[in-house]
């Protein structure tokens, strides 16, 4: 296999453009690492919805959805649909909530 950097960038058979290798390396690295925070911020909000499941604390949840709605929009540039699915799951617990609760209590 031969290496070579074409000052097209243009990737031919059996050649590699190292700087077209080195930009997709970055861009996996990002959007794996988007899909890491998209699941730790709905790890805290999760946590968060336990809280707000006890009566008369209803309300947290409130201040819980626009927060797994931010890891979801970072699950939704991530490469991957993990996170994105998982908070959108935590939004919907949060919702169902508050849909028994009558939106407040």
């Amino acid at each position: 296999m031969f290496i070579a950097i074409l000052p097209e960038q243009r990737c031919y058979h059996r050649f590699i453009c190292i700087e077209t290798l080195a930009k997709q390396v970055h861009y996996t690295y990002n959007t794996v690492m988007a899909n890491l925070i998209s699941i730790l911020i709905g790890g805290i909000a999760l946590i968060l919805a336990f809280v707000g499941l006890v009566p008369l604390l209803g309300w947290t949840n409130w201040l819980i959805l626009p927060i797994a709605g931010v890891g979801a929009l970072f699950g939704l540039i991530s490469s991957r649909s993990s996170g994105m699915y998982f908070c959108l799951i935590v939004m919907c617990i949060c919702a169902f909530r508050l849909w028994i609760g009558g939106g407040i209590i």
